[in-house]
């Protein structure tokens, strides 16, 4: 069984079996024709469930035909230009050849003796971050496992910042279209889903300033702490971008730990074209950027990046073999001492290795594309009178909804709206996700695929308003006979 061990006695035996591994996915992304196969559950679970996983076949190429059928024919592809669903993107190859590297060399990111250069190159992308947010040279981070990670640390260092010890008194504010994982960070802080006050947003699904500024003047008034206050740059949903500016004075005025979440809108950083619309981000405690959304990066490719790098203690344990103290007094770079994490990916070459091949403005311009695509797709549905669209983007995001011509209950179209998304998906024709707008079920497309065009989302909603009609017509036949 040592044959198995990457060594240097078996790099050849590495080389061919990579080899032989990347050229079977270059030629499942050259011949796929759609983002999805269409398959069921119930087609596919007997066939991984038969798989005895104590009888190995012992040859990676045999591994590779079987994966074959249970992973690579049916996986769902984010690079077909009609995966219009989450917030999932396209890679760029540099940064998949960084994933190559980095699973090869299998450096750990939790001590300088486990990743020496590995650590310098991560410190040195939280400092660039750190420069393009706008923040000064006290400014610090860490990457992280995802955005709701780093919604959770930045809460943390908040609740550990707060001028008080009752965690019952403290209250975070957030927008009602902000991400779930703030309520989520609530709970696992102690502090419980009702800390968290749901402030209202505008017609352009922005948190209210105003309705801000009265919960905290009524927090205070209450006897409570205003502990944090979440802003969104770049909403799951809608792509809305919270008003950062008037959010940063209210929290100086009131004390609050200002967060902004800008998991999706961190790729206007390097916007050539749309920086401005972060403006005020600069005024942040804390900022939570995905790489592996705007900036095309694998999963997972995150970052909480502050703007006063001593807050971070308070993530700090010391264990005598890994991190002892004495580590931290001679300097020695352990970036544990930050970390929720113990043992973490070094996943820091994968956006190293895009910025060295592409630079900064080259990342920037395929997300000014997806945006501006974002603006041709609203102006598309707006003149479409069989679709209801919510909100101009401010991103790349489009929430709409089929609308029947004939008369129908909201019910009903809501039902003929899921339908249509279910039966798109089973197609395997194309990907898009669902939410709700107004207790009412709207459809969405993410746009971050340079590559679609708006031919493609022009025939994606000649597709979903197929399968609606469908939907409705059997109805109208079930209800009349």
């Amino acid at each position: 069984m040592r044959s198995h061990l990457l060594n240097d006695t078996t790099a050849e035996s590495y080389r061919r079996s990579v080899t032989e591994g990347v050229e079977r996915v270059a030629s499942k992304l050259a011949a796929t024709r759609r983002p999805f196969t269409g398959v069921g559950v119930e087609d596919i679970a007997p066939l991984v469930d038969g798989i005895d996983l104590d009888r190995p076949l012992g040859d990676t190429s045999a591994v590779l035909d079987e994966l074959e059928d249970v992973y690579l024919r049916d996986a769902v592809y984010f690079h077909h230009p009609r995966y219009l669903g989450h917030l999932n993107c396209p890679v760029v190859i540099p940064a998949v050849l960084g994933e190559a590297v980095l699973s090869a060399v299998n450096s750990s990111l939790d001590t300088w003796d486990q990743s020496a250069g590995g650590t310098l190159i991560e410190r040195r992308l939280i400092d660039w971050t750190a420069g393009r947010v706008g923040y000064g040279p006290g400014a610090d981070g860490v990457f992280t496992s995802g955005g709701s990670q780093s919604n959770l640390q930045a809460l943390l260092l908040a609740r550990e910042e707060a001028k008080t010890d009752d965690l019952g008194k403290l209250r975070i504010f957030s927008s009602e279209c902000s991400h779930f994982s703030v309520q989520k960070s609530a709970q696992l802080l102690g502090l419980g889903r009702s800390a968290v006050v749901s402030i209202p947003c505008d017609h352009e699904k922005r948190m209210q300033t105003v309705a801000l500024a009265r919960a905290l003047e009524k927090c205070v008034a209450e006897g409570n702490v205003p502990m944090a206050v979440v802003a969104t740059a770049g909403t799951t949903d809608f792509g809305s971008i919270d008003p950062l500016p008037e959010i940063a004075e209210l929290c100086a005025q009131y004390g609050a730990w200002f967060h902004a979440d800008a998991a999706y809108g961190c790729g206007l950083l390097v916007s050539p074209t749309r920086r401005h619309l972060l403006e005020g981000i600069e005024r942040a405690d804390s900022v939570t950027v995905d790489y592996h959304k705007s900036f095309f990066q694998p999963v997972s490719s995150s970052a909480i990046v502050v703007k006063d790098g001593t807050t971070l203690r308070h993530a700090t344990y010391h264990a005598d073999y890994l991190n002892p103290r004495r580590a931290a007094e001679e300097r020695i770079p352990n970036q544990v001492d930050k970390s929720l994490q113990t043992t973490r990916r070094f996943d820091a070459l994968k956006l190293w290795m895009t910025l060295r091949t592409m630079g900064a403005d080259g990342v920037g311009r395929l997300f000014d594309e997806v945006c501006e695509l974002a603006g041709e797709g609203w102006r598309l549905l707006a003149a479409d009178p069989r679709y209801d669209v919510v909100v101009e983007p401010s991103l790349s995001t489009l929430v709409f909804r089929y609308i029947p011509d004939a008369v129908t209950s909201p019910a009903e179209i809501d039902r003929a709206n899921l339908y249509a998304r279910k039966a798109l998906f089973a197609s395997g024709e194309a990907v898009v996700a669902g939410t709700k707008a107004g207790g009412r079920q709207y459809l969405k497309f993410t746009l971050l695929n340079p590559e679609t065009t708006v031919h493609d989302i022009a025939a994606v909603l000649d597709l979903i308003a197929g399968h609606a009609e469908q939907y409705l017509g059997e109805n109208l036949v079930h209800a009349a006979s």
